[in-house]
C-alpha cells in the first residue's frame, strides 16, 4: 500500500508550523507521530498534499509539575507518559492507560497530542483525559485558547480545533488526596484497539465517595460519560456491593454501534463488567 504523493516539511517551532498550515490551506495535515494518519494515507482514505511534521519541535516535549496540575507537551510520547514518575504518583490513570496503547513501537512513536487531536472514540487516552477533566491548549493565528476535554470531542475523528490551530499542551488537574484511579479495557489481542474501555477517577472524603468520574471508550462516537454510575456512587461508602450496584448502571443510555467483533449488547455487557473491575482496582477492593 503506497500513499498518494505529498510534500513534506518539518518545522522547528510552533509559529513556523502555523505559518505552513496557513500557506497550504485545506491540503495540509499535521503529523504528530503518524500511527493514525499514515495508515489512512496508505489505504487512500486520506490524501493530504502537504504534511507538516511536528516531530522536531522540541518545545512540545515535556511533563511539568505546575502545582495543581501536570502540564504535558503535545509531542510527548506514550512511552514517556507511561514511565513518568510524576504521572505514576499523581496521575496514575494517565501512565497506566498510556502503557496499554498499542505495542512498544506505537508507544515510542505515538504522541499524547496526536492521539487527542485524532479523536478516535476507540482510543484510550481521550477517555482518560475526559475522566480527569483535563484541558487542551491550542495555538493558532489568532493566539491561544484553552478547551475543556469535556467539550473537545465532537464526533468520530472530529474535534473543536479551528483551522490552522495546533495543540501545544495538555493540562491534567490533580485530585484531592491520594489518587484512586484505574483504566480497564478489553481487546481481542493485546495490541488491538479496545472493544470497550473504562477510565475511572474517584475522590473520597471521610471514607465516603465525594466524586466519581467514569468515562467509557468505544461505545459511541466520542468518549461517553457513565453518568448513572457516577451518580450511584455519590456519597456512598465504598464497598464491593456498592461498586457492583453502580457498575450495573454503567450501560444505561448506551447505544453502541455494532462491529465485527462485538454486538451492541456485548459492548453494554463489557461496559458493566469493566466498570466494576476499574472501580475495584481504583479503590483497591476485591
Amino acid at each position: 500500500m503506497i500513499p498518494p504523493a505529498f510534500d513534506y516539511a518539518a518545522p522547528s517551532s510552533v509559529d513556523e508550523a502555523i505559518r505552513l498550515l496557513q500557506e497550504n490551506g485545506d491540503d495540509a495535515k499535521l503529523l504528530a507521530g503518524g500511527h493514525s494518519l499514515i495508515p489512512l494515507m496508505k489505504l487512500r482514505l486520506a490524501a493530504p498534499s502537504f504534511l507538516v511534521d511536528l516531530g522536531k519541535i522540541s518545545e512540545l516535549k515535556y511533563i511539568r509539575d505546575q502545582g495543581d496540575h501536570a502540564a504535558i507537551g503535545a509531542m510527548t510520547t506514550h512511552r514517556t507518559l507511561e514511565t513518568s514518575q510524576l504521572l505514576r504518583e499523581r496521575l496514575p490513570l494517565v501512565a497506566q492507560a498510556a502503557g496499554m496503547v498499542g505495542d512498544a513501537q506505537v508507544r515510542n512513536r505515538g504522541t499524547f497530542g496526536g492521539t487527542v487531536a485524532h479523536a478516535d472514540p476507540a482510543s484510550d487516552l481521550p477517555a482518560v483525559l475526559k475522566a480527569l477533566r483535563g484541558e487542551i491548549v491550542a495555538v493558532g493565528p489568532n493566539g491561544q485558547r484553552i478547551i475543556a476535554a469535556e467539550n473537545f470531542f465532537q464526533d468520530i475523528w472530529t474535534n473543536t480545533l479551528d483551522a490552522n490551530e495546533i495543540i501545544t499542551e495538555i493540562r491534567v488537574p490533580y485530585g484531592r488526596g491520594r489518587p484512586a484511579q484505574a483504566y480497564e479495557k478489553f481487546s481481542i489481542r493485546a495490541s488491538d484497539w479496545a472493544l470497550v474501555g473504562v477510565a475511572v477517577d474517584v475522590e473520597r472524603d471521610n471514607g465516603s465517595i465525594s466524586r466519581a468520574s467514569i468515562v467509557l471508550t468505544n461505545v459511541g462516537s466520542v468518549p461517553v460519560r457513565a453518568s448513572a454510575a457516577e451518580q450511584a456512587l455519590q456519597g456512598q461508602q465504598a464497598s464491593a456491593d456498592v461498586l457492583h450496584s453502580a457498575a450495573e448502571r454503567a450501560s444505561e443510555g448506551l447505544d453502541p454501534s455494532p462491529e465485527l467483533k462485538a454486538s451492541p449488547e456485548y459492548k453494554r455487557h463489557l461496559a458493566r463488567v469493566l466498570t466494576r473491575r476499574a472501580l475495584q482496582a481504583a479503590l483497591q477492593l476485591g
